[in-house]
């Protein structure tokens, strides 16, 4: 799920489309989710694990209005450098759409727009296509959202790709933000983002303090 791409010569020519929406939304949990390998559920993640459960069955389907499916397709693209999977996507007679599946909310201009976006430009070089659009579909909502995948998001998508690639070769774990993302955030445990980092890093002994003989 969170596979990279490191030749010797050129380390993480690829990236993980999953690592983008993390880096936007924080860089030091992209850290430790690509890099440190560190993953830790709560119930908000417990239910995307449960409402993926059908897309990531994977194969070919038909939609109830009859639009060809498919579920959990991998997808490339070597000049942006992202891989991943789409949950799924749509062939319509025009070409594909891609849909990401969110158990929570949605918001327009999140960092969901940013993994859709890249979806879709795997998708227009895969199928040479267009693919002017992606969908969401909001679980909470329970309705789809339309995701414009035009020249700006596309801009905005490459420079957060290339700021991620320069993070994940630098194998360093970026700082905590420590603020309110924090709440909701699973790693919160192993990230301690409340914890004092004056002295150097949270492994580094602080100064003894004076005792009373």
């Amino acid at each position: 799920m969170y596979g990279d791409d490191r030749p010797a010569d050129r380390p993480w020519a690829s990236v993980p489309i999953s690592a983008i929406e993390h880096f936007a939304y924080c860089r030091r949990q992209a850290a430790l989710i690509h890099l440190d390998r560190y993953f830790s559920d709560n119930a908000e993640t417990q239910r995307g694990h449960l409402a993926h459960e059908v897309v990531d069955r994977g194969g070919p389907s038909v939609s109830r209005d009859g639009t060809r499916c498919w579920h959990a397709l991998s997808v490339a693209d070597e000049d942006l450098g992202v891989h991943g999977i789409c949950d799924v996507v749509e062939l319509h007679p025009d070409g594909p759409v891609p849909i990401e599946h969110k158990s929570g909310s949605y918001r327009p201009g999140s960092a969901t727009d940013l993994q859709v976006a890249a979806q879709a430009v795997c998708l227009r070089t895969m199928f040479d296509a267009d693919v002017p659009r992606g969908l969401v579909f909001a679980g909470r909502n329970r309705r789809r959202f339309e995701v414009v995948v035009d020249d700006a998001l596309v801009s905005r998508l490459r420079a957060v790709v290339e700021d991620l690639r320069a993070m994940l070769r630098t194998e360093k774990l970026p700082p905590p933000v420590n603020d309110r993302r924090c709440d909701r955030c699973s790693l919160r445990g192993g990230c301690m983002p409340e914890a004092r980092r004056d002295h150097g890093t949270v492994f580094t002994p602080q100064p003894l303090g004076e005792w009373d003989a």
